[in-house]
């Protein structure tokens, strides 16, 4: 995708906890995180278990930041793009198409997440599901900002538009392959056309 890389972490010149956030990820994908043990990431992280409690309190934070860490990135990214200036069908399309390069490109975050986000502390998961909706809430608002200008239809309630889109986007970890006919970035594409169309006067 143009712009900035869609991952959430170089490859290159990795710190202590992106190694241990590297190797939980991998880990938590091929084994589950239920099965996973504290041992097994340190051992794949190449790392000490007081090196790993340095920065992390338990395996719970590390599946926190496994997807807070994408939320962060596709948030600033997000924001990018809304705030940018230009026809409010530009920006939702611009938000719409980089959500869906950066989950595919970070689809093992979102799908050890998705999958497993019931096993987080209740706290933690109050926490992520905050910063989730006020993500939401600023897509809302960009369609609801295209509706008062005329630029989008206002017959569809935006928050059922919003969930809608959502709803799409966190089903890309049951079917998304890397290397398939299409890449992340072209989906991102396809998915941002279909939305901003269907909003269409």
């Amino acid at each position: 995708m143009s712009g900035a890389d869609a991952r959430t972490v170089p490859e290159a010149a990795e710190t202590v906890p992106q190694r241990l956030l590297a190797a939980a990820t991998r880990l938590f994908a091929e084994h589950g995180f239920e099965t996973t043990s504290v041992q097994q990431i340190v051992a794949a992280a190449g790392v000490t278990k007081g090196a790993m409690y340095h920065y992390f309190g338990s395996k719970d934070d590390l599946l926190y930041e496994i997807y807070a860490r994408l939320l962060r990135v596709q948030t600033a990214r997000m924001e990018s793009h809304a705030d940018a200036s230009g026809p409010v069908r530009e920006r939702l399309h611009a938000v719409a198409a980089d959500v869906v390069a950066t989950t595919t490109a970070n689809l093992d975050d979102a799908v050890i997440f998705f999958r497993s986000m019931h096993l987080l502390h209740p706290d933690k998961l109050a926490e992520v599901r905050a910063q989730r909706r006020r993500y939401h809430e600023r897509v809302r608002a960009l369609i609801e900002e295209g509706q008062r200008t005329g630029e989008f239809r206002t017959d569809k309630s935006a928050e059922l538009v919003v969930d809608y889109f959502f709803g799409a986007v966190h089903h890309l970890g049951t079917w998304y392959r890397e290397g398939g006919e299409l890449s992340g970035e072209q989906i991102g594409h396809h998915f941002a056309d279909l939305l901003v169309d269907s909003l269409a006067v």
